[in-house]
Parts: C-alpha cells; structure tokens; sequence
C-alpha cells in the first residue's frame, strides 16, 4: 500500500528536555507524521468516517508535545508514534519531533529525531 496522509509542522509548546531551563520555560516542537493508510474506501464513498481524521490525529499529538515532559525528544517521537498507530487503518507511521530551539550554543537549524514504526 503507498497512501499517505501526512501531517506537517505541527507547532506545540512542551517542556521536553534534560537541562532545567527546558523543563521550566518550554520551546516550540514541530511534529512531522506521515501515515500508511489505504485511502481508497474512504474516496470510494467520500466517507471521513473510513479514514483518519487529521484533525482529530492533530489534537491528540498535541496533547502529548503539550504534556507529560520527557527528556529525550527519541521518547517523545517513540509516543507520538505509537499515537498513530493506535488507529488500526494505520499500518505504518513515519514520524519526525523537530526541536529548532534546542539548547545548543552554536548556529544551527533544527534538531530532529524520526522514528518508522510498521
């Protein structure tokens, strides 16, 4: 199956992090999900009941950016993941946590980690 259904640059204030500067003030974390779904039932009958509602998909990932915080964006990705696949029309997830305020005293353009999870 090659349908997908992505979801780009969700922006989420969390507090995720190992400095306390991180866990105290927060940062935006943008959220890449791209989702293997068969698509043709829902075109066949133009049914939004017979895909994934990437809406409802976009409130759920920002609950957990939004929540619990972990130190390690590899965790926040591993969950964020297992957030897709919870919906058994999703039969892979490629996902990507990108952390462009990352605390590191140097000129850079984002830190991302992507975890694939079948």
């Amino acid at each position: 199956m090659s349908d997908v259904i992505a979801l780009r640059g969700l922006r989420v204030r969390g507090f995720h992090g190992v400095l306390p500067e991180e866990r105290r003030d927060g940062q935006h974390f943008l959220v890449d999900a791209e989702l293997t779904v068969d698509v043709r039932p829902a075109a066949e009958s133009d049914d939004l009941g017979l895909t994934v509602d990437y809406g409802v998909l976009a409130g759920r990932l920002a609950e957990v950016v939004g929540g619990e915080p972990f130190d390690l964006i590899e965790t926040l990705a591993s969950r964020l993941a297992d957030v897709c696949l919870e919906d058994p029309r999703v039969s892979s997830v490629r996902l990507t946590v990108h952390k462009p305020s990352a605390p590191i005293p140097l000129s850079f353009e984002d830190v991302a980690v992507t975890v694939v999870r079948p």
